[in-house]
């Protein structure tokens, strides 16, 4: 029977517990994602990742750390990263001269950003940031705003490529969010099930271009948990519609797929239905994600204080041994490929590293 490990799970403070150790070392947990609640300083930060890589080697540490109000460590040395809609107007601001200069400063520039964003969190032993967001901005989405890069599509595709650049300097994967687009809805998918009543044709001609135009380099997906019923009724994160028929094959992405948060409100309706996680795990799953998340179940003000991480692994385990879910080696494969190649650099020496100093001169 192939491995495959799918889960990415989070843990509730600044170190691992017994019980944290004994979910990790699951052989259906495949990763952890870190929040602000888990960041105390660098030291201590570096300590928990190099905990985390002594249980398993294979363990993805993951964050969500793009910039602006999504940067979970911002003290202690880590550098403020600006909103991603700073570089968008850093393109637009065309300046005198030369013709374009404007566009050249904002892909410079998301390249150091990318670089250094990468190289910071690799220092302390971090692997991925899910990042970078690829949603236009469309004005009407709160939860997105600033988060994109802008409008344009094509503007996205530039600038989401040199920060993915920056990010491959560093020794970092990336991963493209939010397909197909979350920027034109105006409700959060964290608190509501948002719809999007526009047609494929429009979809694919804007929001979802980048994706197609950047599935040459783009290592990872997160699809969104918006309904666009012109297209399909469930969510694009639990739609093979979606994931295989529409990422896959139209736009020729390769990489590996990763459902946004499990436990948000996007995720718990399904065809009408209300859904447990494992429900919800093997519904993305069996869609054609390769890895699920579930966040903030492990906070012991949450309800069961991590009864739903157990419930998802144990569920999941009886959805395999019932055939009802069935490990895919490939999807392991694309999981293993997200892990760095090469041991992340030392803080201090980080510090003092030329291209680190340069790039931190065209952050803006």
């Amino acid at each position: 029977m192939p491995q495959h490990a799918p889960l990415i799970i989070d843990i509730a403070g600044l170190s691992l517990s017994k019980i944290d150790r004994q979910r990790l070392k699951h052989p259906l947990v495949g990763g952890i994602i870190l929040f602000a609640r888990n960041w105390q300083d660098r030291a201590q930060l570096a300590a928990l990742c190099r905990d985390i890589k002594k249980l398993r080697r294979d363990l993805l540490i993951c964050v969500d750390h793009e910039g602006g109000r999504v940067q979970r460590f911002k003290t202690d040395g880590f550098t403020h990263l600006p909103p991603m809609r700073a570089l968008g107007k850093m393109w637009l601001d065309d300046g005198k001269s030369p013709a374009g200069g404007g566009a050249m400063r904002a892909s410079n520039a998301a390249s150091a950003c990318g670089f250094v964003l990468g190289a910071e969190l690799r220092a302390c032993g971090v692997d991925l940031s899910f990042t970078p967001v690829l949603d236009l901005d469309f004005g009407a989405s709160s939860v997105i705003g600033d988060r994109a890069f802008g409008r344009d599509p094509r503007v996205v595709s530039v600038l989401a490529k040199s920060l993915m650049h920056g990010l491959l300097q560093s020794g970092m994967a990336n991963c493209g969010k939010h397909f197909p687009g979350h920027g034109f809805v105006k409700a959060d998918s964290h608190t509501d099930i948002p719809l999007d009543p526009r047609s494929l044709k429009a979809i694919l001609a804007e929001d979802a271009a980048p994706y197609g135009w950047l599935n040459s380099v783009l290592a990872s997906v997160m699809p969104a948990h918006v309904i666009y019923p012109k297209v399909d009724a469930r969510p694009a994160g639990f739609s093979s519609k979606w994931l295989n028929d529409i990422l896959r094959a139209q736009l020729g992405f390769g990489g590996a797929i990763f459902s946004d948060d499990l436990s948000m409100a996007g995720a718990r309706l399904i065809d009408g239905q209300q859904v447990s996680y494992a429900q919800a795990a093997v519904a993305a799953l069996g869609a054609g994600c390769d890895m699920v998340l579930l966040c903030n179940q492990s906070l012991a003000s949450s309800e069961g204080g991590g009864r739903a991480v157990d419930e998802l692994i144990d569920g999941l385990t009886q959805a395999q041994l019932k055939g009802i879910w069935q490990p895919q080696e490939a999807s392991e494969e694309r999981r293993l490929a997200l892990l760095p190649r090469v041991p992340g650099p030392d803080w201090d020496a980080l510090m003092v590293q030329p291209d680190y100093m340069h790039a931190l001169g065209l952050v803006p």
